[in-house]
């Protein structure tokens, strides 16, 4: 099952105390409807149905196997309690806070965002339909969309290839529409390209010493890219300054190991950050996907996570920390490009 769901909840009163409902909707990573359900909790108040929705819908993830899960509600009170923002005063609700708290606490990871009502109209309409038919109801999946084409994608590398290892597994577990079409990578001996090579990959190797001009460098990059056919190019780990052509605009991404504007710009780039944020006593930090223009780190950004910094972290114990969030947020990304959802105007990017 998904590794990763999201939940989005919704919980009712008529009345307040009154006939109340509550309900879920469970998505994987890729927007599949996995389950939804809706509950009729007799008379009570509408925080209890909040409570109680975010309470079933924790549960539900768990049966499922979930490791990672993000909860969506409309309920400004609840999103602001759950994270640390507001103190819970009402007996009614403590139980179930802190039963909610617990459950968090039991995947790798999670979060509970704030969405406005109009976001959240499928949970709403459920729980709505419990009231008016006075029993529980069961939604059905949504009907499987028709399979699109694989978005071709260029992976970039200058290391490892830890980048692309996590952005295949993703597409071999079916949540990311995409294929890679060919690598490219600045150094011929690095572990990347053996891995690459492994798993059967296209690789070229475009070393920038052997095109000390950076025009020259750049066409030759082109050139892969359009031999390949590429939808978008991806850089993971690449450490290359090249120009990108005006067709590729927007079709380009990266993912930088710290929350941009901060901490960005020639020479930040794997321990120099972290180093940096240390340095400056940040309490947090995480990783930024943005595309890219041809300055460092100056492009749109796509997707944002974020992660604790601890006492007595090191340069090493942070980077892993901060990788963890960049193998959800890359893919995340490529997957709301391959779905057309982002929309880049005056420099911004929305999530359609």
């Amino acid at each position: 099952m998904a590794e990763r769901i999201g939940a989005y909840i919704d919980g009712a009163s008529r009345g307040n105390p009154g006939p109340a409902a509550a309900g879920f909707i469970l998505n994987d990573a890729a927007g599949t409807q996995l389950q939804a359900k809706a509950f009729c909790l007799g008379r009570t108040t509408n925080n209890v149905a909040e409570y109680t929705s975010i309470v079933r819908a924790l549960e539900a993830a768990k049966h499922l196997g979930a490791k990672r899960i993000s909860v969506f509600s409309d309920s400004e009170l609840l999103v602001r309690q759950i994270n640390g923002q507001y103190k819970v005063k009402s007996e009614l609700i403590r139980p179930l806070f802190q039963q909610a708290i617990e459950l968090l606490g039991e995947f790798e990871d999670s979060d509970v965002r704030f969405v406005p009502r109009e976001k959240n109209k499928e949970a709403d309409k459920l729980v709505n339909q419990a009231l008016n038919l006075g029993r529980d109801v069961e939604g059905k999946p949504a009907p499987a969309a028709q399979n699109s084409k694989p978005i071709r994608l260029a992976v970039l590398i200058s290391g490892g290839g830890t980048t692309l290892i996590n952005i295949l597994e993703y597409i071999e577990r079916g949540e990311l529409n995409a294929q890679v079409a060919v690598v490219i990578s600045s150094r011929s001996t690095v572990a990347g390209v053996e891995r690459a090579k492994k798993a059967g990959l296209d690789v070229k190797i475009i070393r920038k010493k052997d095109y000390p001009e950076i025009d020259e460098l750049s066409r030759r990059i082109e050139e892969e890219l359009a031999a390949a056919n590429v939808d978008l190019v991806v850089q993971g780990g690449w450490l290359c300054l090249w120009k990108i052509p005006a067709q590729y605009e927007n079709r380009v991404m990266n993912i930088h190991p710290a929350l941009l504007p901060s901490f960005g710009g020639q020479g930040m780039w794997g321990h120099h950050v972290h180093e940096a944020v240390l340095a400056a006593g940040c309490k947090v930090s995480g990783c930024t996907v943005h595309f890219c223009t041809n300055q460092y780190d100056q492009g749109p950004i796509i997707v944002q996570r974020a992660c604790q910094v601890k006492e007595g972290d090191t340069p090493d114990t942070l980077a892993a920390r901060v990788f963890e969030q960049e193998c959800i947020a890359y893919p995340q990304a490529i997957q709301l490009f391959a779905e057309a959802k982002l929309l880049t105007q005056d420099g911004k990017v929305t999530i359609k």
